[in-house]
C-alpha cells in the first residue's frame, strides 16, 4: 500500500484596498496587485468617508491610504477604521508625496503601520505590503525613525516614563530598543535573547499601550521624551 502525501494548501491571498481621489493612480495600483499570486483586490475609495465604508463592510487585509482626500483626510480615515473595533484592523499604510509632511506623523500616531513615497517603486510597494502583513511594521526604519524624530514635538519636561509604567522590566528594555529604529534581530542581539522572544514582547507591550503598529511605539517614545 503506497502512502499518500497529504495535499499543501497555499496562504490566503492579502486582501488590499487602496485609497486615493486620484483614477488612474488607483488603477495602476489595482493592476499591480492583480498581477500577483498571493495578492488580491478588495477595493478602491475616492474620498475618506468611502474608505471608512469600505473598510467596515470588505474588511481588507492592508490598506494603502492616502494622507489628503475629499470629505475626510487619511488622518481621520485611519483613526476611524482603527477604532471601529473590527476584529482583525487592517494594517494601514499611508502614502504621502513629500517625506517630511507633518500629516504623515500624525497617521502614525493614529495607528498607521508605515509609510512610503507615491513614486515609490511597484516593487518596494508591493514588499511593503507583503511586510505589514506579516507584522513588520516599519517598512523603512531609518525613514521613519528620522521622520518622528524631526517632526515629534520637543518636549521640554523631563521624560514622561510613567507613560510605558506598565511594562515589565524587560518589555521596557526592548521598547527602547525598538524605539530607535532597532529589527527584531538587532534587539536580540543586543539583549541577548532570541527573535522568537523579540516578537512575544513587542506583541505585548503594543497590547499593553494599546497601540496598534511599530513605528506608533517609536512616535510615543519621541513624544513623551524617552529617546531624543
Amino acid at each position: 500500500m503506497t502512502a499518500t502525501t497529504p495535499a499543501s494548501f497555499a496562504a490566503p491571498a492579502i486582501r488590499v484596498a487602496i485609497a486615493d481621489d486620484q483614477t488612474l493612480f488607483c488603477s495602476g495600483i489595482r493592476m499591480l496587485v492583480e498581477s500577483q499570486d498571493d495578492l488580491a483586490f478588495a477595493g478602491v475609495a475616492y474620498d475618506g468617508e468611502q474608505i471608512v465604508e469600505l473598510a467596515l463592510r470588505e474588511q481588507p487585509d492592508v490598506i494603502l491610504m492616502d494622507i489628503r482626500m475629499p470629505k475626510a483626510d487619511g488622518v481621520t480615515a485611519t483613526e476611524r477604521i482603527l477604532a471601529a473595533g473590527l476584529a482583525k484592523p487592517p494594517n494601514i499604510i499611508v502614502l504621502t508625496t513629500y517625506q517630511r509632511d507633518v500629516a504623515v506623523l500624525s497617521a502614525i500616531t493614529a495607528g498607521a503601520s508605515g509609510f512610503i513615497m507615491k513614486d515609490a517603486t511597484p516593487e518596494f510597494l508591493l514588499a511593503s505590503i507583503r511586510a505589514v502583513h506579516a507584522g513588520q511594521s516599519v517598512i523603512a526604519p531609518s525613514s521613519t525613525v528620522g521622520l518622528i524624530r524631526d517632526l515629534a514635538p520637543q518636549r521640554e519636561l523631563p521624560p514622561a516614563d510613567t507613560s510605558i509604567e506598565v511594562l515589565s522590566a524587560r518589555e521596557k528594555e526592548v521598547f527602547l530598543f525598538a524605539a530607535r529604529g532597532l529589527s527584531n534581530a538587532e534587539i536580540a542581539a543586543t539583549a541577548f535573547i532570541s527573535e522568537t522572544t523579540v516578537k512575544s514582547h513587542i506583541s505585548s507591550i503594543l497590547g499593553k499601550l494599546g497601540m496598534h503598529s511599530r513605528v506608533q511605539l517609536v512616535a510615543h517614545a519621541y513624544e513623551n521624551g524617552l529617546i531624543r
